[in-house]
């Protein structure tokens, strides 16, 4: 196999009549494509000159500030670009000069903006200043900060249970404000702290917590650069995480080898030019990013684990190096009962429940007992499954097997999605806290926490339907779109007595809200932070435990706006009025908060001074000194049965994902460029066969139908079909269009989170007329 090859520029479709357009994508990933996409979008939005600007300082250590897009690690070797399409387009879209002012919202009603599209809502630009929604004109009308946080205040103080609120944030918040949130919520007194990741990888963090005794991956970039093998299960990482063609086109050119898992074959696992490479761009040369490619069945991944496992078992008969012996006798537990459950599957078995044929699967297990030293990475494509916790399981049992824990180049690395999700959880961002965590927080910063579990995001919006809940509190995102059962979800929320959003434009959570309802706009990631103690930074941690600081660059949008912590202090004084808490002596200074998260939290030693270091700091991961705090304190083989994965006659699995030219619920435009769609995201991808067993022809269209586990069945209208390499019975469309069809009680037993990428369907033609 050559190491390289000569690819045609992608020049993109030069000709647009609005009309939807498919054209199978065969061009490399990045390179020219993602240049052309992102010059377009840096006009469209009027940033040919600070766009620019702001990516030379975006993910520097040294006055830069971290991309608000994904959490792929910054580079280690100082990259003057370490940068991607998403994250250009993500700050643009941030510093858009566009401006949602009260002007604005005196020309528009609720009701007429609700008929507004997720993209021409947040194509309106920044919001300004706070606003507090009139239920006698149906508009939002100006607020003052004060009076803001009073409203916010006095609802929460008179409140009959603390438990009667909840504090919903994203993966944008950055450790600091993250921290004074969930003291905010735990001094008032609940838990009920819901986040991002109980929809998106809660399933890994409760996998790896059973079987190392940390809730992380235990891999950092340098492992990712001396790896000789790496998995990647259910990532599409062109769209999703970008910069991590950097790492697979670096990786096959050392001669790594590298195996891509997924129903769909992205751009990412097969060809890619990376934007920084002068040379290659200049030469249009692509790099191969893929070893093999496999192509399960939708939530066939935990089958195809288990048969590269039995494939090692297999070697292991006449190779006794196929098994690292001395690693699974000092470190493991369980290994007798796993390797009797790999031996009872038969290979008929693993190729029925996988959909992949046994020889495709030796393949894979052939290149992992080939390497010394091996990565397995994943992200929602394994864990929103009601297995997602098994699967990710099996991924540890399969690492421990050659004793990849431990040492360089080895070990389990999810890919996290926002850009400090994984800061969320370390910094205080759980229902399910520890009680030593419970302890610390009484100690140092003189509270009484509750102690009792609070409420996930499932059990929140249940909670909200019911009445049990009536204040929430959303700090970033897009609450109302991102969660499932859309009009279950939309209902609850309309009947909480008051919502706030913290948010910095315009999106559909602000039209769907309680009886009360406050818009309180915030700095961007850009944007500088100035208190009484001069320019203030924030940190954030990334998906390999890296912590770092981030220092806005630009003038912010508004005069009126204020950043995350002081919106959070303001409405805890006001909710707190006699709080012992230093609100306002920490807003002064962030660094006052990074003094007390030091006391708070193991690993935050010094830490002042350690984000400050060139690249910041990494937090400790035991695991990853073979430390394992789990009840056997060693690490946990899992022997859990396979899923079944039969399917009722007639249906299909359907899975829910991003388009390219979105990020999570922010979507930049109509096209899907890595899939070869323009001007379309109403649509199902399915399997040429799928398709003519229904009659269907490409752009036909269709009703979609989803059957719930109680019997009940939601409906998608006048979809259109394109026919897709896709394994047979399964078919994938966009979130957050299709949430609709994931019923609120379609959740995993393991993680509770919702099922997206494991929804029962039926796919028939539209009716004529």
């Amino acid at each position: 196999m050559t190491r390289g090859s000569v690819e045609d520029r992608d020049t993109g479709h030069e000709s647009d009549d609005g009309r939807p357009e498919f054209h199978p994508y065969h061009h490399p990933a990045a390179g020219w494509g993602a240049a052309e996409s992102v010059t377009r979008f840096l006009a469209k939005e009027g940033e040919g000159i600070a766009g620019p600007r702001a990516i030379l300082k975006m993910n520097h250590e040294n006055g830069g500030f971290d991309c608000p897009g994904c959490a792929w690690p910054d580079d280690t070797k100082g990259l003057h670009l370490d940068i991607c399409e998403n994250g250009i387009k993500h700050v643009a879209w941030e510093m858009t000069h566009k401006r949602v002012d009260a002007a604005f919202f005196a020309r528009h009603t609720v009701t007429e903006l609700s008929g507004w599209s997720e993209f021409e809502l947040e194509n309106q630009g920044r919001l300004t200043e706070p606003m507090s929604y009139d239920p006698a004109t149906d508009r939002y009308l100006p607020i003052s900060w004060p009076e803001a946080f009073e409203l916010a205040g006095r609802t929460l103080r008179e409140l009959d249970d603390p438990n009667q609120a909840a504090f919903y944030t994203s993966g944008r918040l950055g450790n600091e404000a993250t921290f004074l949130y969930q003291l905010l919520a735990r001094e008032l007194g609940t838990n009920n702290l819901p986040d991002c990741s109980n929809m998106c990888h809660e399933a890994s963090g409760r996998a790896l917590q059973a079987a190392l005794g940390t809730g992380k991956g235990t891999v950092d970039l340098a492992d990712w650069e001396t790896a000789d093998a790496l998995f990647i299960f259910g990532v599409n990482a062109a769209s999703n995480a970008p910069r991590m063609l950097t790492a697979l086109v670096e990786a096959y050119r050392r001669g790594a080898r590298i195996v891509h898992v997924n129903p769909l074959v992205e751009a990412a696992a097969r060809r890619a030019i990376i934007p920084h490479d002068f040379v290659k761009m200049a030469t249009f040369r692509a790099t191969p990013t893929s070893t093999l490619n496999l192509q399960p069945r939708i939530g066939g991944d935990m089958a195809v684990l288990r048969g590269i496992a039995k494939a090692v078992f297999e070697e292991s008969a006449a190779n006794p190096k196929a098994l690292d012996r001395q690693f699974i006798e000092r470190y493991t537990a369980g290994y007798e009962d796993y390797r009797a459950v790999c031996e009872a599957t038969t290979w008929a078995e693993l190729e029925q429940r996988s959909g992949v044929r046994a020889e495709e699967i030796r393949k894979a297990a052939r290149i992992y007992c080939d390497a010394d030293r091996s990565i397995v990475s994943w992200c929602l494509g394994v864990t929103q499954h009601e297995h997602g916790v098994d699967t990710v399981r099996e991924i540890v049992n399969l690492l421990l097997l050659r004793g990849n824990l431990g040492r360089e180049g080895a070990g389990p690395s999810p890919v996290r999605g926002h850009s400090n999700v994984q800061g969320n959880r370390t910094c205080g961002i759980d229902h399910r806290p520890s009680q030593d965590f419970l302890n610390r927080l009484a100690l140092v910063c003189g509270i009484d926490p509750p102690r009792e579990h609070g409420m996930d995001t499932v059990a929140t919006i249940d909670a909200m339907h019911a009445g049990r809940v009536r204040v929430f509190v959303g700090m970033g995102g897009n609450f109302a779109i991102a969660a499932p059962d859309t009009a279950y979800t939309f209902d609850a929320l309309r009947r909480c007595e008051l919502t706030v959003q913290v948010s910095t434009k315009l999106n559909r959570s602000h039209l769907v809200h309680g009886r009360r309802a406050l818009i309180l706009p915030c700095l961007g990631r850009t944007e500088k932070d100035v208190q009484r103690g001069g320019v203030q930074a924030t940190s954030v941690e990334d998906s390999m435990s890296m912590v770092h600081l981030s220092v806005g660059m630009k003038k912010p949008a508004s005069p009126h706006l204020l950043s995350e912590p002081a919106i959070i202090a303001g409405i805890a004084r006001a909710a707190l009025p006699d709080s012992p808490t230093p609100w306002e002596h920490y807003i002064e200074n962030y660094d006052r908060i990074r003094d007390t998260m030091a006391e708070v939290f193991d690993g935050f030693e010094d830490f002042n001074r350690r984000v400050r270091l060139p690249l910041g700091f990494r937090i400790r991961q035991p695991a990853r000194e073979l430390v394992f705090r789990t009840p056997s304190g060693r690490a946990e083989f899992s022997a859990a049965p396979l899923p079944d994965g039969t399917r009722e006659p007639g249906t299909l699995t359907l899975a829910t994902m991003r388009a390219h030219d979105q990020w999570n619920t922010t979507i930049y435009s109509e096209n899907d460029r890595y899939r070869g769609v323009k001007n379309l995201r109403t649509l199902v991808f399915m399997n040429a066969d799928d398709m003519r067993e229904r009659g269907l022809s490409e752009f036909d269209e269709v009703d979609i139908t989803s059957i719930a586990r109680d019997g009940t069945t939601r409906s998608l209208h006048r979809y259109q079909a394109i026919p897709y390499d896709i394994p047979p019975g399964c078919a994938a469309g966009y979130m957050p269009e299709m949430n609709v069809l994931c019923a609120i009680g379609d959740y995993s037993t393991q993680s509770d989170q919702p099922i997206m990428k494991n929804l029962t369907v039926r796919i028939e033609p539209s009716p004529v007329g």
